[in-house]
């Protein structure tokens, strides 16, 4: 009896003791659950929101680019790409197997998708192709039943509507490589592009705008549930250009027969790129959709250059377009523009003969005659009198042998020598025979079109200084003086008198070279300079034999073509470049194409018909 009262009593006080331990428990959870979810709960809710919140960055529209007039020439479309996701199929292969029955699909498109599969999250969406024309995307979502996974998504993409016609101007965008990331996110997006030639590379970060932002909820695996909150973001600013796309779209139809060919148009005012044309030329938009490896091969192997700007990159011998440079050191030196010199065909310098391109001689000369019709001995003599050095002082004073500073990437300084530039880049002394072929921009002398366009307009505008550019808002330089004008290059008036009357009989008297090639309405009529640079030296045997003529050569051992010119002669406002490359005579070859296309420029006017003898005035 008594041994049972015993183990009641131990009994009661185990049942008390557990009874108290899980009271204490209870306690204890209760207190940390208060803890969690009373004390901390800021903290804790503010970790839930950012486990089940994404932020998705939105890539900002690109801004357009426009030309002078406001017409489109860099746009945006609507891009229609088919996605797949993965976790909605359970074959990729048989499904890949029955788009491609639908759309084209490469080999590399499906190897893309497949490595894609295994990189990424069954629930993320795979692009599979983009770019689908209306039609076949009309087949992907008729037969959408058959196709688990498969999606038609909607995006944007650049679009170039003028192709080959401003590709050396506008660039083109595309993926952003692994050596362009910077650590902005928006970079890292797939779909995202850049600018990687032209004014789109050079104004990028202008065009690309302000990245957006989504809040979407998504769940534990990170699927998205719906979307909580959207900010679109700044789009690109729009950038008009100095370019008139008329005048663009006639200079390129005009140099479209020649193989290879530069030209540029300056407004010789305000230094506006109105027209720049290189040819060969490529689509840009090809670039955005993908190039194909055999695509890009065909671009890089083509010797003609597709791809370099030749305005700003080709590096020519400018012949005799280098002799107003030469004629304006002369008078600038002090020398009379009446000195005559006596050309026979030819002149001696030690044992060397140096070649006038007319074989029977000019007769005597002064300077406006040596002009008129390009006498290579009145500038043999008149660059044996100045030297090397003083004639290129007055070449870097036009700007030559340096960049312009125009706003593409990729210009080019040319070369403007001197006894000092040879004896340290070759390590040899200069040689007289040196300094008479660089009297008629032969020899070691190097010019880009641009240049030779940008030493044309300091002529003409008064002297003063030209610093071609492609933005509008450029048009006025920023070191220009009270009243919006460009600062003098200090040149003697009546010298600039002289070589705009000079040049302009160069075309307009019976006797210029360049007389065929003139603009026949007198206030349309232009100036210039014709000019033929040798690509292939011609020996003393080959002149005894008899010189072979440019149609008889190989294409590659022709003598390029050059013209420069300005109009209207009366009050000069556009000054042109044009280079073929191994065209032949200037006169015959680059001449005319200048002469079209100024005659052009007049004729349909330029900002509506501003600042420009119409041809109702003529």
């Amino acid at each position: 009896m008594r041994s049972e009262k015993s183990r009641s009593k131990v009994f009661s006080r185990r049942m008390a003791l557990i009874a108290g331990g899980k009271v204490a428990f209870l306690s204890a959870l209760a207190g940390r659950l208060y803890y969690l979810q009373v004390v901390e709960s800021d903290r804790y809710r503010m970790l839930a929101d950012e486990n089940r919140i994404n932020l998705v960055l939105l890539p900002p529209p690109r801004g357009f680019i426009v030309d002078r007039n406001g017409a489109a020439l860099a746009v945006n479309t609507q891009n229609y790409r088919v996605v797949i996701v993965p976790e909605q199929t359970s074959e990729i292969s048989a499904t890949l197997t029955a788009l491609g029955q639908l759309i084209e699909l490469s080999a590399s498109d499906i190897r893309r998708v497949e490595r894609g599969v295994r990189r990424r999250r069954a629930f993320v969406p795979i692009t599979v192709r983009d770019n689908l024309s209306w039609d076949e995307v009309s087949r992907v979502e008729v037969n959408a039943p058959s196709l688990p996974g498969v999606n038609i998504d909607v995006g944007q993409s650049r679009y170039y509507p003028h192709g080959p016609a401003l590709a050396h101007v506008l660039g083109y965008v595309a993926a952003v490589s692994t050596e362009e990331l910077t650590g902005d996110p928006l970079l890292e997006l797939p779909e995202f592009r850049i600018g990687k030639n032209g004014v789109e590379r050079k104004y990028d970060t202008v065009l690309r705008g302000t990245a957006g932002n989504s809040q979407v909820e998504v769940n534990a695996l990170g699927r998205v549930i719906r979307e909580l909150r959207r900010n679109e973001g700044q789009p690109g600013t729009e950038v008009a250009l100095t370019i008139d796309l008329k005048l663009q779209q006639f200079a390129t139809q005009r140099v479209g027969e020649e193989r290879s060919a530069a030209v540029v148009v300056l407004d010789v005012d305000n230094s506006d790129i109105l027209a720049m044309v290189s040819t060969p030329s490529f689509d840009p938009n090809a670039f955005n959709e993908g190039l194909s490896t055999d695509a890009w091969n065909a671009l890089t192997e083509n010797t003609d250059s597709p791809l370099i700007n030749k305005v700003i990159a080709g590096q020519y011998a400018p012949g005799s377009t280098f002799k107003p440079v030469v004629a304006m050191a002369a008078l600038e030196a002090g020398i009379s523009a009446d000195t005559r010199v006596f050309c026979k065909g030819h002149i001696e310098l030690g044992d060397r003969r140096f070649h006038c391109w007319n074989e029977h001689g000019h007769g005597e000369l002064t300077l406006h005659g040596a002009l008129q019709e390009s006498c290579d001995v009145w500038f043999y003599d008149m660059a044996r009198r100045l030297g090397v050095d003083r004639m290129a002082e007055m070449a870097k004073r036009f700007g030559l042998g340096g960049q312009l500073g125009v706003d593409l990437a990729g210009e080019q300084p040319g070369l403007v020598p001197t006894r000092k530039w040879k004896r340290d880049t070759l390590n040899a002394a200069w040689q007289g025979g040196e300094t008479l072929v660089t009297g008629i921009g032969q020899g070691y002398v190097l010019a880009t079109p641009l240049q030779l366009a940008a030493m044309t307009a300091q002529l003409v505008n008064g002297g003063r200084i030209v610093r071609p550019n492609l933005q509008r808002d450029l048009s006025v330089p920023t070191n220009a003086l009270p009243g919006g004008m460009p600062p003098s290059l200090g040149f003697s008036p009546e010298s600039l008198k002289f070589m705009v009357r000079a040049m302009a009989d160069v075309v307009n008297a019976p006797t210029g070279t360049a007389y065929a090639a003139r603009i026949r309405r007198a206030r349309w009529a232009m100036g210039g300079k014709t000019g033929t640079s040798q690509v292939k030296r011609i020996t003393t045997l080959e002149r005894e034999r008899g010189v072979q003529k440019n149609v008889d050569r190989p294409w590659k051992e022709r003598d390029h073509a050059l013209f420069v010119g300005f109009a209207p002669i009366d009050r000069p406002r556009y000054a042109i470049s044009v280079v073929v490359e191994h065209g032949g005579a200037g006169a015959s070859k680059a001449a005319p194409i200048a002469r079209d296309i100024l005659t052009e420029l007049q004729r349909n006017g330029l900002d509506g018909g501003k600042h420009l003898v119409r041809a109702s005035n003529a």
